[in-house]
């Protein structure tokens, strides 16, 4: 049966070898402990890890570590973390570890995936070979429903084509998720008689996993197209709950935050790959992957390798849709463009509702800064005829 490979970067206290700290990693998570043990019985060793290389990398080192498939318990994600990312973090003998990447057997991998993915999304807005202009509603929470329901009417007759609350947005007593949902859907109908475009509202769902699943249902009653889920906060249980149940009809938003208290370190933690794998399996249509322009930090190199986890072959899953969001604007979007490909969901909050004329505006000029990127022409160039891109450029220029 094929094994589980994880790559773990690490750095050795001063009293231990880059060999015994991997060796270390391997016990822990499998069968070993800081002592010998009398219990332990010879037919063990074949759930023993084993460490398969060990390799110099900046001020640390590289390592795999190959995990018997049968110390997994099939379709258990929980269980699965347990192993791969469980108390190795706190190892006396490490002074720095992170897990970079994990390889399932396709025996651990018997998930749904995507139930809809970027083939799925698209056809529901009906775009092809352009990237998808999102928003985030602003300020972030203290809108009632009927305010949150205007900025999204606006944000949709300038030319969105994806709106989503913010990750702090559930059901509180100011903006029940309910009454927001039909307030939002009715304006959203609104615009879609007026453009002919459909726009995606995705309402955040998060709560206990025992009641999400309840939760997006009364959601999707009241119209909503679309759901989103914290995941990190959730958990990936949460995700998969959702993706599987019956009930749940329309695309599945995910977002990451609190991942940075993981991925930031980049000696320590846990990188955002494992993090995409899972979400992927565990039927995230869309993901908040980061930017190689915007407020966040980010590394290129790891971002693209991010998103190609989510587009690439991967066990006969649906692409996940990559999100590029956090303190994007008009001027940024050449700049992502050019990295990050047209595959891709640019989400612009105060980038758009920023804009010296107001969220619909604000939207044109991220079409039009779109545009301007497939017709190959600058930012600059294209904002000599469309004045909204021109005042965004003004006030917050472009790279």
């Amino acid at each position: 049966m094929p094994d589980v490979k994880a790559i773990y970067y690490f750095r050795p206290d001063t009293h231990t070898t880059p060999a015994e700290a991997a060796r270390a990693i391997a016990e822990e998570e499998t069968t070993g402990t800081w002592t010998r043990l009398t219990t332990r019985q010879d037919y063990i060793q074949a759930l023993d890890g084993e460490v398969l290389e060990v390799e110099p990398s900046g001020s640390g080192y590289v390592t795999t570590i190959r995990y018997p498939a049968e110390i997994f318990e099939p379709g258990n994600v929980p269980q699965y973390l347990s192993v791969v990312a469980g108390n190795l973090f706190g190892l006396g003998r490490l002074d720095a570890v992170r897990l970079l990447d994990v390889e399932f057997p396709e025996t651990l991998t018997d998930f749904r995936g995507p139930n809809f993915g970027i083939e799925g999304v698209r056809h529901l807005i009906g775009s092809r070979d352009r990237p998808h202009v999102g928003t985030i509603i602003k300020p972030k929470v203290g809108l009632s429903p009927d305010d949150t329901a205007l900025v999204a009417y606006q944000a949709a007759s300038g030319g969105v084509d994806f709106i989503k609350d913010d990750e702090t947005l559930t059901d509180q007593a100011f903006c029940p998720m309910e009454e927001r949902v039909e307030a939002v859907m009715g304006r959203l109908d609104e615009a879609r008689d007026e453009t002919g475009r459909m726009v995606l509202y995705a309402v955040n769902v998060s709560d206990r996993t025992d009641r999400i699943v309840e939760r997006a249902e009364r959601a999707i009653e009241r119209g909503a197209n679309t759901i989103m889920v914290d995941v990190i906060t959730c958990g990936f249980s949460a995700l998969q709950a959702l993706s599987e149940a019956p009930s749940i009809s329309v695309p599945i938003h995910v977002h990451r935050t609190m991942h940075g208290a993981m991925t930031r370190n980049p000696e320590h933690g846990i990188a955002m790959r494992p993090i995409a794998r899972l979400v992927r399996m565990m039927g995230g249509d869309q993901l908040h992957t980061g930017t190689v322009s915007g407020k966040m930090g980010h590394n290129t190199e790891e971002l693209l390798g991010d998103n190609a986890v989510l587009t690439q072959p991967y066990f006969g899953f649906r692409e996940v849709f990559p999100v590029a969001s956090g303190g994007l604007h008009p001027g940024k979007v050449h700049a992502e463009l050019a990295t990050l490909g047209t595959d891709i969901v640019l989400q612009a909050g105060g980038g758009i509702h920023g804009h010296p004329e107001g969220t619909a505006a604000g939207a044109r000029a991220m079409r039009q800064a779109v545009d301007a990127f497939l017709e190959g022409v600058s930012a600059e160039e294209y904002a000599e005829d469309h004045v909204e891109l021109r005042h965004a450029i003004s006030l917050w220029g472009a790279e």
